[in-house]
């Protein structure tokens, strides 16, 4: 078998840049010349509600563009403030990533936008009544990347060296990698947007921080990346790198055009992962990590591979299992997998390594 690779699209395209030696695919949206389909273009313009962040703007941007020629009518970005944008507070005690959902999801169900567009990452693994999860598009490279002083990579890290990072997931990998190579790091827990992060390294007052590839890749700022930390070293967010393109259950016609933009390989890999979270019964901000990959033979794509982490945040002790089996041809059989091997890593005793427990 040929190296493991990304869920790539149907086409199994993405683009390889320098700053992504693994190749791995670009947004999976429509080329800019795509052809309108769908909805007939004299009805009024969709609304799309995003978060306000320059990520959001700019990750909804491309969603945006790509609704618009599936549909040929305009989209106009709807700016919704989150509880998780304004509050400074730590994530895992205001409820986890998924404070950025809950004020795009409300407005949805008011009628004040008509889809949102969220970070897959973000998103609660339970379906509220009367919303969809209309698409899920080619996922964006899944890792996450070191921005460091001195264009350090994380081998180079002096020890002792300051990382910051808001995610207990991360810090609970990066201390473990640190420990199995005889060094340590201090994890210094940080919020804030990109600029923000990044600012702390430019200022000083860290050596590097941890961010995910695919928000610097939507943002035109991979070039700031010192090192892209294997899945083999930092198992990703469940979801990570991947969009959510979400509307209410009852617009059948919006439904149905914006599904022009799922890809079936990235969404039965983000399913699994969530499942695997959604049954250890761990939040967004639980120190877990999951990803999906699809085994491929030549060019046919033969077996999915499972992977889940969970850790104590000290990196001192992880639970990290695999499972690989037939590419799941319906979201029933993805979710089953996910399940199987959280149950695997409860027996291995994941339970009590998680500081957030969801009731």
């Amino acid at each position: 078998m040929s190296e493991p690779r990304e869920p790539q699209g149907r086409t199994g395209g993405g683009s390889t840049s320098a700053h992504s030696p693994d190749g791995l695919g670009t947004e999976g949206l429509p080329a800019p010349d795509a052809p309108p389909r769908g909805a007939e273009p004299e009805q009024g313009a969709l609304r799309l509600g995003t978060r306000r962040s320059k990520l959001a703007m700019a990750q909804s941007a491309l969603v945006a563009d790509a609704v618009g020629k599936v549909t040929g009518r305009p989209v106009e970005l709807v700016e919704i403030t989150t509880y998780g944008d304004v509050s400074r507070e730590d994530l895992a005690q205001i409820g986890g990533t998924g404070v950025f959902v809950v004020a795009l999801r409300e407005a949805l169900l008011r009628g004040e936008v008509d889809f949102a567009v969220h970070s897959l990452k973000d998103l609660p693994t339970e379906q509220p009544d009367g919303l969809v999860l209309a698409a899920v598009p080619v996922r964006e490279d899944a890792r996450d990347v070191l921005v460091a002083r001195d264009g350090l990579t994380f081998a180079q890290l002096p020890r002792g060296a300051r990382v910051g990072t808001g995610s207990p997931r991360r810090m609970a990998q990066l201390n473990a990698y640190a420990r199995n190579h005889g060094t340590t790091i201090e994890t210094v827990a940080i919020r804030g947007n990109v600029d923000t992060r990044i600012g702390y390294v430019h200022g000083g007052e860290l050596d590097a921080v941890v961010l995910a590839a695919a928000g610097l890749s939507r943002l035109g700022r991979l070039d700031e990346v010192t090192d892209f930390l294997s899945v083999d070293t930092v198992l990703p967010a469940p979801g990570q790198g991947a969009l959510a393109i979400e509307c209410t259950a009852d617009n059948a016609d919006l439904v149905a055009a914006l599904g022009e933009l799922d890809d079936p390989f990235t969404r039965v890999a983000v399913t699994a992962e969530r499942s695997l979270l959604a049954a250890l019964e761990a939040g967004c901000s639980a120190p877990v990590g999951a990803f999906a990959d699809l085994l491929a033979d030549g060019q046919i794509v033969k077996e999915m591979r499972l992977r889940g982490v969970v850790g104590t945040t000290d990196g001192s002790t992880l639970v990290q299992l695999s499972t690989t089996g037939p590419v799941p041809e319906t979201h029933d059989q993805a979710r089953a997998l996910g399940r199987e091997l959280a149950a695997e890593m409860l027996a291995k005793g994941a339970a009590g390594l998680m500081g957030e427990r969801a009731h």
